[in-house]
């Protein structure tokens, strides 16, 4: 019987170990969840393993396909995950599909790769998209989120907070104890992105 680990199976192994790391380390460079960090990369070297060594069993790119669903599916039962995170662990699980079942020229699959790091990374800076963030507070001046005086609103909690406010959204209003849980949108400084 021939064995599945070859040079071929040592070079996709290092391309799609090397190509979840950066795409994770450009995740945890803006996240800062090592957790999570040292999770995608430990799935991702897992996923090639098993669908790689799974491959060379003769197994159908149906079945990876099948694989690829079971792994986009889990979810970790202590914590639930962001969209962020499950669009990284989507992101790791398709690498590591190309890598160990995909029919492409290593440097193809370099290529393929490199594509996914540099968007996300693109993506994560403010290059395209500005950093807005969002947070949900109480606040006591009921008559502050009348819709006339959304201006006095966004401003008396700029003064509060000290961010960048532009929108409130009013998610409840508590007529009994006169507060309001108001969602704040904010632009976040270079200082509140990490």
């Amino acid at each position: 019987m021939e064995s599945a680990v070859d040079v071929h199976f040592a070079i996709r192994l290092l391309i799609n170990t090397a190509s979840v790391f950066v795409l994770i380390r450009c995740y945890y460079a803006f996240s800062r969840h090592r957790e999570n960090a040292a999770s995608f990369i430990l799935f991702g070297v897992g996923v090639f393993l098993v669908t790689a060594l799974l491959h060379s069993v003769t197994v159908t790119m149906g079945f990876a396909f099948g694989l690829f669903a079971v792994f986009s599916m889990l979810r970790y039962r202590t914590e639930a995950l962001g969209i962020k995170e499950m669009t990284y662990l989507f992101l790791v699980i398709a690498m590591a599909l190309l890598a160990a079942v995909g029919n492409m020229h290593h440097l193809e699959l370099v290529f393929l790769n490199l594509l996914v790091i540099v968007l996300a990374l693109v993506l994560e800076t403010r290059v395209l998209l500005p950093r807005h963030s969002e947070r949900e507070v109480e606040y006591e001046k009921i008559e502050n989120v009348h819709r006339d005086r959304r201006e006095l609103l966004i401003a008396d909690l700029r003064e509060r907070t000290g961010l960048d406010v532009f929108r409130v959204d009013v998610v409840s209003v508590s007529y009994l104890r006169d507060t309001a849980m108001l969602r704040m949108h904010f632009r976040q400084e270079a200082d509140h992105a990490r």
